[in-house]
């Protein structure tokens, strides 16, 4: 990048933070969904919106973005980072645990969606091969747009949003091979498809083996090694280039960078830093991610879709109709009611981000032409543009149904199906916190650790205890333990400040949840008390009862006697404690 590059590149940085930083919080505080927000900022600010006016009002190029290809590499990273994001939820156990809604329901999904799509394609004039690509990227529904809105409403944990994800999991599995089947189409050699799919799928294996290798022979020694001495900056670092190293190894392999930051998710997926990890990365996630849509909304041409009033609108229609009717039909037969399965029919009809991706990587090859790429380029966006508004018909829609067949609206509110519930997160899992880890354990009562100390993890995880790494005073790790479902909280920490600044956060994310804390001494457990903890038990006090217990067995005092008279100042003195 040249000099008189750079001025430019600067001012589509500085007008993008200020978008996300002031005008997309404005639009939410009027209950607009932040991915509908992007998309229409982006329509606005864009080439084909105010974007094409400023050769005659020149000073419209500072509020706008007049080149798309500007912002197109950073949106790549938003992508990239969807994917690594996704790979850290795909760890084996959980797709283990959803295999017959991830292999059946998505499987069944996306065959049916591509072959009725793919199908229509072919007999409106295009090639084999362009409706093959067609139907399979337009079989695919947005992660990005569905799960924001299935946060947003906090239903990732019901069955309607189980099924959801798990349609959306597979989906996202099935991009790597359509990569592939689009790279191989594409290439022009006399060989067979046959052959060439054969040398790209060795290709591929030989790729991710390699990956695996370096996973286990370098990455996780590094993250243990950042771990131990505490570095959070080192720690990010490493993160971004774990994403980033192996997304450039398999594009240098032939392969998309996309299916790399996928492997880098997987690598980490399994260890004791996969919470931590997805804390760290996700403000870059959302912001790149944020970027994304903002360029599919600059890639929406207005003119466009007032060229096409009739076929443009009647696609979309199309589109979002026969990818509803299958959902619905699946939903219902994997048991769910009429209502929610109409509910997540519509919500998944729209066609997904890595669309622009495939399409355009096909039309790099010459696989669809230019007229029909863009053109579905278009569908895809508006049926993302109209996606939030739809989903709340959805819903209203699916109480009704619900309603009129007899079953309550909140009849989906059952318990998820490879979560957590009903436990106890031990924050510290020192020698304190490991005698409780094993008497919960003893009882049957699930529980979750988090520790600060890298080397204790990894003995602990080596004999198979249900600790992972990170910092329990912040408390978006223990939203990734699902503190929303714990019954308790247990503070064992080491570190006066960190404990007290824990309590405030898990007491503000779930003001109801029991926290039960340790404390140095009785001026660190006043503090714990004030920051809202439900109980609190001072090191000094335990070891006082002792040494008191200690004394009255020499004196020749009672067992009797003394055990009440130990309990009932231990319960004087916690009950200064307690919250009043």
């Amino acid at each position: 990048m040249d000099a008189h590059d750079a001025p430019a590149f600067l001012h589509e940085v500085i007008l993008f933070l200020a978008l996300a930083g002031v005008l997309i919080p404005l639009l939410q505080r009027r209950s607009i969904n932040p991915v509908l927000g992007f998309l229409a900022v982006g329509m606005i600010v864009g080439p084909f919106g105010l974007g094409q006016h400023t050769d005659s009002v020149p000073w419209l190029s500072y509020l706008t973005f007049s080149r798309q290809e500007d912002v197109a590499v950073f949106a790549e990273f938003g992508v990239i980072f969807l994917m690594f994001m996704i790979g850290l939820e795909m760890s084996v156990d959980r797709l283990w645990a959803m295999r017959r809604l991830v292999f059946g329901l998505g499987a069944l999904q996306v065959g049916l969606s591509a072959l009725v799509i793919g199908g229509i394609a072919y007999a409106f004039g295009n090639t084999f091969e362009s409706s093959v690509v067609l139907g399979f990227v337009l079989s695919f529904s947005s992660t990005a747009v569905v799960m924001q809105l299935l946060t947003q409403r906090r239903e990732v944990g019901t069955p309607l949003g189980q099924a959801t994800f798990s349609v959306l999991l597979f989906q996202d599995l099935a991009v790597v091979p359509l990569l592939v089947v689009v790279s191989v189409l594409g290439q022009k050699s006399g060989e067979s498809v046959t052959t060439l799919m054969g040398v790209a799928a060795l290709k591929g294996i030989a790729t991710v083996a390699l990956i695996y290798f370096i996973g286990s022979r370098i990455v996780r020694p590094l993250f243990h090694q950042i771990a131990v001495i505490r570095q959070s900056e080192s720690f990010m670092a490493v993160t971004l280039l774990t994403t980033l190293g192996v997304a450039a190894l398999t594009q240098a392999a032939g392969l998309s960078m996309e299916m790399g930051a996928l492997l880098a998710g997987l690598l980490i997926a399994e260890t004791e830093f996969r919470h931590e990890v997805e804390v760290t990365i996700e403000p870059f996630k959302g912001l790149l991610m944020g970027l994304f849509f903002m360029s599919v909304g600059m890639g929406i041409d207005v003119s466009a879709i007032l060229a096409e009033p009739l076929l443009l609108p009647l696609s979309v229609i199309g589109v979002l109709a026969i990818k509803g009717l299958i959902l619905i039909v699946l939903f219902r037969l994997f048991g769910l009611s009429w209502g929610r399965a109409a509910e997540g029919g519509i919500m998944l009809g729209q066609g997904g981000e890595f669309a622009f991706i495939v399409i355009g990587m096909a039309l790099g090859l010459g696989l669809i032409s230019p007229t029909v790429g863009h053109f579905m380029l278009l569908v895809v966006g508006l049926s993302m543009l109209i996606t939030p508004p739809l989903t709340l018909l959805g819903r209203k829609l699916g109480d009704g149904i619900d309603a009129r067949l007899g079953r309550p609206a909140t009849a989906e509110a059952s318990a998820p199906l490879d979560q957590i519930s009903g436990h106890v997160i031990v924050a510290g899992y020192g020698r304190v916190g490991q005698l409780i880890g094993e008497l919960l354990s003893e009882q049957g009562i699930p529980h979750l650790a988090v520790e600060t100390d890298a080397k204790r993890v990894k003995k602990l995880r080596a004999r198979g205890a249900p600790v992972h790494f990170g910092d329990a005073s912040r408390p978006e790790l223990l939203r990734k333990l699902h503190l929303e479902r714990a019954v308790a909280v247990v503070l064992t920490m080491d570190h006066t400040a960190a404990a007290v600044h824990a309590v405030k956060g898990i007491r503000a994310s779930s003001p109801g949840v029991r926290i039960a804390a340790r404390a140095r001494d009785e001026a660190h457990a006043q503090a714990l008390r004030d920051a809202g903890a439900t109980v609190v038990i001072p090191e000094t006090l335990e070891s006082g009862l002792q040494l008191a217990g200690s004394v009255f067995d020499t004196l020749g005092v009672p067992g009797d006697v003394a055990t009440r008279l130990l309990e009932q100042e231990r319960a004087r003195r916690i009950a200064v404690f307690r919250p009043g």
